[in-house]
């Protein structure tokens, strides 16, 4: 390990914590020659998921990709990076549990469209935009009216 500020090897760690329900240890580090403090995340390493793009080229998955194009998506909305840390969580463990090392990027997309339409309407449409590749105004007045129903019938609940 080496400190981002001054790139020296001598490093503590201060604390250790599990996050993410035990998938993942946060430990907050020092640097003991400039006394820089950052923190760092140790994850379980799984197999490497494969998404099959809707032109059938495959590329690994990439949560950090995913998670970028979700920041794209929630700028400017009351969604905080831990929220969406937790959503990426979700997804994941999602993709491993069902089993196949290759997964379509349509079924992601939709995934995340399930989580995102729960946590933030505005980032949903955001999102729905680049997903669903919307040529025209009517794409988004469809998914506007899709928004409206589940409203309606989160209020009638």
């Amino acid at each position: 390990m080496q400190c981002s500020q001054c790139h020296g090897n001598n490093i503590k760690v201060i604390e250790s914590r599990d996050v993410n329900d035990c998938s993942a240890i946060r430990r907050r580090r020092m640097c003991l020659d400039c006394q820089f403090r950052f923190t760092t995340y140790e994850r379980i390493e799984k197999p490497q998921l494969v998404v099959i793009k809707n032109d059938k080229t495959r590329q690994l998955f990439d949560r950090n990709k995913l998670l970028n194009g979700l920041f794209r998506a929630c700028e400017k909305t009351p969604v905080t990076s831990l929220e969406l840390e937790h959503l990426v969580d979700r997804i994941e463990t999602q993709l491993y549990d069902i089993g196949e090392h290759e997964v379509e990027s349509a079924q992601i997309g939709k995934l995340v469209m399930e989580d995102l339409a729960n946590l933030n309407e505005v980032a949903y449409v955001r999102f729905a935009s680049v997903y669903r590749r919307f040529n025209n105004i009517k794409g988004f007045e469809k998914e506007l009216s899709l928004v409206r129903a589940r409203q309606l019938s989160n209020q009638k609940n």
